[in-house]
């Protein structure tokens, strides 16, 4: 068994991603309008254990999912939900972690944590998420039968019940957020548009090539087979038409061309140490090798991965100079700009080389386990290399992890 020391002096295990699977990602109130967030999720972990047949499912430690909202047909543990409904072993258990749009790589960090420390040899980390099917809620009255109307809350996105000790100024929408980052940089509409419409040009690229074949897995009776919201016929002219849609005062530079989509979709990833990679029979895509979180003012939230990536790359002993792909979230183009201004010796051909978040959809709890998993593949389409996966968070935090080959 591999075993090596960690930086502080202790022994942890390596940690493989010997498989990462994704649905194709849906609009909201699109293709998987009628799909629940659980059967998602089972699908992507049935996916992983059926393309891995020598693999014993009851060797599975843990099943250790990310999930955003949990306030509709996602509650209740959806991780064990989608145990249960993959048809695994009633004896394998399953966790759902919550750090909002990172909680797909919370995930993912988590499930490698435990197996690096010894406390698991085999486990499936991933995240689900239904915008589409995120349902209102209505705060219980604090006396009975009350005579006036209650407020209904969406719980699709952003702040609700929001306690009113918190600042003002960190509780406004994420969209202000971006602007106040583009505001910060000096980053125009023009820039944003621009970014937007390379990433849809990548996007689209990708799939042409066929660079996503080893990683989609379509959801059985549902007529979509490549990420709904890609615009390949987007072009500057439409992309200038669209109004502003946080600020109207002729300030606003955040569109919704500019920023990802509300979307609906699950990733999955086969998580090993040395052991359990033999009983796989399979070739690892990658390696495991460092992450990091961190914390940034709310209203700038966007920039949380500036010291994430620098902190993880730190702890794996690398630079920005090392990496040969860089998968940063993007939430919004003025968030990833403002990411990029901050890290002038990265290289920009490496930044999301299959398209971004604005193009093929951000559903909030599987986006992070979709940036690992398409780094994992992208390392092992090259043979080698150096990867990152990063996302800002809101409420202000960032989240990173590091992969090699």
């Amino acid at each position: 068994m591999s075993i090596r020391t960690a930086r502080d002096g202790r022994t942890v295990r390596d940690v493989y991603v010997v498989d990462a699977v994704r649905t194709p990602i849906g609009k909201f109130g699109g293709a998987y309008a009628g799909v629940r967030p659980d059967d998602l999720a089972a699908h992507v972990v049935r996916a992983l254990v059926d393309r891995t047949p020598d693999l014993d499912p009851a060797r599975i430690d843990d099943v250790v999912f990310g999930d955003a909202n949990g306030a509709g047909e996602d509650n209740r543990d959806v991780a064990r939900m989608a145990v249960l409904l993959a048809g695994l072993p009633v004896s394998v258990p399953g966790v759902t972690v919550n750090r909002l749009c990172g909680s797909g790589l919370e995930a993912v960090i988590q499930a490698a944590r435990a197996i690096a420390l010894g406390d698991a040899s085999v486990a499936i980390a991933g995240g689900v998420e239904s915008m589409s099917r995120a349902p209102w809620v209505v705060q219980k009255p604090e006396r009975t039968f009350p005579a006036g109307h209650q407020q209904m809350w969406s719980t699709t996105l952003g702040w609700r019940m929001t306690n009113p000790r918190m600042p003002a100024e960190w509780t406004g929408s994420l969209g202000e957020g971006a602007e106040l980052i583009a505001e910060k940089h000096g980053i125009t509409r023009e820039a944003q548009d621009l970014f937007a419409l390379e990433s849809h040009r990548k996007a689209a690229a990708a799939w042409a090539a066929g660079q996503y074949g080893d990683e989609v897995v379509a959801y059985p009776g549902v007529d979509l087979v490549r990420d709904e919201c890609i615009r390949e016929g987007s072009t500057p002219e439409s992309l200038a038409r669209l109004k502003p849609a946080f600020r109207t005062d002729g300030t606003g530079t955040v569109t919704a061309a500019n920023a990802s989509p509300l979307n609906d979709g699950a990733a999955a990833l086969l998580l090993t140490d040395e052991e359990g990679l033999a009983a796989t029979g399979r070739e690892p895509l990658a390696r495991i090798s460092a992450s990091a979180v961190t914390g940034i003012e709310p209203q700038l939230f966007g920039l949380g991965p500036v010291d994430a990536v620098q902190r993880a790359l730190a702890k794996a002993g690398r630079s920005l100079a090392d990496l040969t792909t860089l998968e940063l979230n993007e939430a919004f183009a003025a968030q990833a700009l403002g990411c990029l201004a901050a890290w002038p010796e990265l290289d920009p051909a490496v930044l999301n080389p299959r398209g971004g978040a604005i193009a093929i959809g951000h559903p909030l709890g599987a986006s992070g386990a979709r940036l690992a998993g398409s780094v994992a593949h992208q390392l092992a389409a090259a043979g080698s290399g150096t990867g990152m996966a990063t996302l800002c968070i809101g409420v202000g935090q960032g989240i990173a992890l590091v992969l090699e080959r």
